[in-house]
């Protein structure tokens, strides 16, 4: 089996799918492994450190993509490179398979096996594959820093001998991996923090990281089995940023985390929230490229917004790229050595599998995942109509 992994294409992308040492990884399981030229330039690692792990670099990314049984990667690929794929192949990467019908349409068209990243089920035995979380938990920190730095003041109380200066108030919504992540930098850092979610289950989780969590009597809420938050009503969403509103009075930095998986993510910070915070304060937008939780906010831009500092940068991982790549990287190699047989140097594809069957999308010419053929029918039988 020839396993190729080809350069990310994407201009904001600093991450690189597979290191040297998940190759070296690979070529000791007795796997082919040929790399695109240029593969580890964005962390400076030169083709040759990717030859000495044992790859094989390749010039022309076409003909790499044609052959290569099993292709890595960390972006979903360009529609127009799904033909080049090989008949049969195995394609691993984050594809965004509930909005990107026609990527999906065609690689089963192209008899690919697309297995998504985003749909690894979260179950114990697939914790060590789970790149969502494994990204999402970096994201949480870099979010952290990133509104450290672009706030006037320290985060931390400072007792000096010209006074005393009182510690930053940050405020998180969700408290997710990424959330429960910014949490902790955010303490470690001095601030006093608040948090919120609406799923009282992670209270907990919250307090025990130093935080104060915010209640606010919603209702039933709840959590799916994936443990992803619950689509509010409209009355509940008023009823949360009502609550919100009281502590953002006071924040000097709110960092918004919140997302329903496979949909567009709530908004649930409005221009009248804002309008209440002080001047000079941060606000970062984590669910920017799914839609945004705040008014206002814009991919990959710093708006002001009367007065307040709005960021919403979409790769945000991508800003501490050598540890995402390295999570990242071990995220795909456990994968693939949970179905890997070394005797015949083959992913062995069970699509009935419990883990296989969760982010398995297409396979055979076909979409095969029930979760995204369910999400597609309301769609489909709209159009019929």
């Amino acid at each position: 089996m020839l396993i190729g992994i080809p350069r990310e294409l994407d201009a904001g992308e600093t991450r690189v799918p597979l290191l040297p040492d998940g190759v070296k990884k690979l070529v000791a399981a007795n796997a082919t492994v040929s790399i695109e030229s240029g593969l580890g330039q964005s962390l400076q690692i030169p083709d040759q450190v990717y030859i000495d792990a044992g790859a094989t670099v390749a010039s022309d990314r076409k003909t790499l993509l044609g052959q290569s049984d099993l292709v890595l990667r960390l972006r979903k690929p360009d529609l127009a490179e799904v033909p080049q794929l090989k008949k049969g192949s195995i394609h691993i990467s984050f594809l965004d398979p509930f909005n990107e019908h026609a990527l999906v349409d065609a690689l089963a068209a192209q008899g690919v096996t697309a297995i998504s990243m985003e749909m690894i089920p979260r179950i114990t035995r697939s914790q060590k594959m789970d790149a969502l979380s494994s990204q999402a938990n970096l994201a949480g920190y870099a979010m952290v820093l990133l509104a450290a730095e672009r706030l006037d003041r320290i985060l931390p109380m400072m007792m000096t001998p010209a006074g005393t200066i009182t510690p930053a108030r940050v405020f998180i919504i969700g408290a997710g991996v990424a959330g429960l992540q910014a949490i902790a930098t955010a303490k470690r850092l001095g601030a006093r923090v608040d948090a919120f979610d609406t799923r009282p289950v992670v209270k907990e989780q919250v307090e025990s990281l130093g935080a104060k969590f915010l209640e606010i009597d919603l209702g039933e809420t709840g959590q799916t089995a994936g443990g992803y938050a619950n689509q509010l009503t409209e009355e509940q969403i008023q009823k949360q940023r009502e609550g919100q509103m009281d502590v953002m009075k006071n924040a000097d930095i709110v960092i918004t985390t919140a997302q329903v998986f496979g949909r567009k993510a709530p908004r649930i910070i409005t221009a009248e929230m804002l309008s209440v915070m002080k001047p000079g304060s941060i606000v970062v937008d984590m669910a920017v490229d799914s839609g945004g939780n705040v008014e206002g906010s814009q991919p990959d831009q710093e708006v002001d917004l009367n007065g307040v500092k709005v960021i919403g940068y979409r790769n945000l991982p991508g800003r501490v790229a050598q540890n995402a790549s390295q999570m990242y990287s071990n995220n795909l190699i456990n994968l693939i050595f949970d179905y890997w047989n070394k005797e015949t140097a083959n992913f062995d594809l069970k699509p009935d599998e419990e883990i296989l069957k969760g982010c398995v999308i297409t396979h055979g010419g076909e979409l095969v995942n029930p979760v995204i053929k369910n999400a597609r029918q309301p769609v489909e039988k709209s159009a019929a109509a």
